[in-house]
C-alpha cells in the first residue's frame, strides 16, 4: 500500500427511522471491490431508530446528583439515559464515564444531542454496532454486486491525549487488528506488543472528510490491502488492562 484515497459521499438526505441506507449511498456513490466504507454513527442510530425524546424522560435521584456535579451541567434527564445505556458507572467527578451495554468505556455512554434535528431529542448507539455493520455490508452487495468492507465510527475522547478522534464500533469485512507480536523490526528484533488498531486508523482518517458540520457521514477509504475479519470488539481492552475498570 502507497497511498489513500479518502472520498466523501455527497448529497445524502436526512436520514429517517427506517430508511435504506445501503441504497441511499448506492445512488450517490460508486464502490470498487476492496474499498472500505466508514459510516458515522449517528446516522446508522437513526436509521435504526435509537432516538429518544427527553420529554419522555424522567430522572432518578442519582441522575440528579450526578448532573449536579459534572462540569459540562448537563440536563438530568440527558444523564438519566445515560446511566439507562450503561451498565456501570466508571466515573461520576467533572466527568460522566461508563461501561455501556455494547462493552465501550466511553463518556456518557455515547449519548449525544448534536446533529439529532431537534433540542431536546438525543441519538443512542446501535444496539449491535458489528450486526449494523454486517447488515450494511450484505445490502450493499445485494445492490451493487461489490463487497467492501464497513465500518461503523464515532468519536471518541482520550484520557492520555486532548481531542476527540473517530473511532470504530462496528466492523464487517475486514480485521478490526493487525497483530504483529512475533514478527521482526527492521533491526531483526522481535515485537512483543504491537497490535494496530487498523480499523481505528481507517476510521481516523475518515473523520477529516467528515468533519463535524460537513454534512458528510459515508465516506469510502480506497487502496486498501486488507485480508481477513473481525470485531469492533477486538478493540475493546481488557477489563484487567483498562485505566477506568
Amino acid at each position: 500500500m502507497k497511498s489513500l484515497e479518502l472520498i466523501g459521499v455527497e448529497g445524502l438526505p436526512e436520514v429517517r427511522s427506517g430508511d435504506d441506507l445501503a441504497q441511499l449511498l448506492s445512488a450517490h456513490a460508486k464502490f470498487q471491490p476492496g474499498d472500505v466504507l466508514v459510516m458515522a454513527q449517528k446516522v446508522v442510530s437513526k436509521a435504526e431508530g435509537r432516538l429518544i425524546d427527553l420529554a419522555a424522560v424522567v430522572a432518578g435521584e442519582d441522575a440528579v446528583r450526578i448532573a449536579g456535579g459534572l462540569i459540562a451541567n448537563p440536563d438530568p434527564r440527558m444523564v438519566q439515559v445515560v446511566l439507562d445505556e450503561s451498565v456501570r458507572v466508571l466515573r461520576s467527578e467533572r466527568v460522566l464515564i461508563t461501561e455501556t451495554r455494547q462493552g465501550y468505556v466511553s463518556a456518557n455512554a455515547g449519548v449525544d444531542h448534536s446533529n439529532v434535528g431537534g433540542h431536546d431529542k438525543l441519538t443512542l448507539l446501535p444496539v449491535d454496532p458489528d450486526a449494523s455493520a454486517k447488515r450494511l455490508r450484505v445490502r450493499l452487495q445485494e445492490l451493487t454486486g461489490v463487497e467492501v468492507g464497513v465500518i461503523i465510527s464515532d468519536t471518541f475522547g482520550r484520557p492520555w491525549r486532548l481531542g476527540i478522534v473517530n473511532v470504530a464500533l462496528g466492523v464487517a469485512g475486514m480485521p478490526a487488528t493487525v497483530d504483529l507480536r512475533g514478527t521482526l523490526d527492521d533491526d531483526g528484533e522481535p515485537l512483543r506488543a504491537t497490535v494496530l488498531a487498523i480499523a481505528d486508523d481507517i476510521a481516523a482518517g475518515a473523520g477529516l472528510v467528515m468533519g463535524k458540520t460537513n454534512r458528510t457521514p459515508a465516506v469510502i477509504v480506497r487502496g486498501l490491502e486488507l485480508r481477513g475479519s473481525g470485531s469492533g470488539r477486538d478493540l475493546i481492552r481488557p477489563q484487567a488492562e483498562d485505566l477506568f475498570r
